[in-house]
């Protein structure tokens, strides 16, 4: 059973998302929340899996509220809902350590798989998607590490090999691994298992926040 935990300052809306969830038989809805505050302490009491989360909200936002959840409920995994599907605060959100993103007007199946992708541990985010909104605003945002060594590269990278970096390169292009096994001529069992080793040395959990530490670093920019 995967539990969620509803994040929306519009009732109405939070009640249409837990009659969908729970026509499911494997999601839970174990609670709700109107903000951000209140939404940290339902984490806090409930341990979702994962958090439905709006971002626009009144006192605490969903950005801020994403960022803690993150950050001190490392089991717990973000979903964040947003009107557009480029939108300035979905994309802070995401740089905050969400997992995905999902349209408000996303279809009933769509949010029930959104849901349960995340919980698996993947992201909600075509890699073409997250590319758009990435060249759109990460050049607006400030960088998240220190200054590069001698060598140019970010210290955050420096555990990586020549190819992880190649493989970190087409990720953030929005790639797939099909498709970055044909570029790099690897098989796919291999390029699996570069992204795998390339999130565990980055230190993240997923091709989102791989992509936007790629942004970040400097290792590609927004016409790589």
């Amino acid at each position: 059973m995967t539990t969620v935990l509803l994040v929306d300052d519009q009732a109405l809306l939070r009640m249409g998302f837990r009659l969908v969830i729970e026509s499911e038989p494997d999601l839970e809805v174990v609670g709700e929340a109107s903000d951000g505050a209140v939404a940290l302490d339902q984490v806090a009491a409930l341990f979702p899996d994962v958090v439905v989360m709006d971002v626009r909200m009144p006192g605490t936002d969903g950005i801020e509220a994403t960022r803690r959840v993150v950050a001190e409920h490392p089991a717990t995994r973000v979903l964040v809902l947003t009107t557009f599907d480029v939108d300035e605060h979905a994309f802070a959100a995401l740089r905050a350590g969400a997992s995905g993103f999902l349209l408000k007007s996303a279809r009933p199946e769509e949010l029930v798989e959104a849901i349960r992708t995340v919980a698996a541990g993947s992201s909600v985010v075509a890699p073409r998607v997250l590319r758009r909104v990435l060249d759109l605003f990460a050049p607006h945002l400030p960088a998240g590490g220190g200054p590069a060594p001698d060598d140019g590269l970010d210290p955050r990278l420096r555990a990586l090999t020549p190819r992880e970096l190649d493989v970190l390169r087409c990720v953030a292009q929005g790639l797939s691994n099909a498709e970055i096994a044909e570029r790099l001529v690897l098989s796919a069992t291999t390029v699996k298992t570069h992204v795998g080793n390339l999130l565990v040395k980055l230190g993240v959990r997923d091709r989102v926040q791989a992509v936007i530490v790629a942004y970040e670093s400097g290792l590609v920019g927004s016409r790589s």
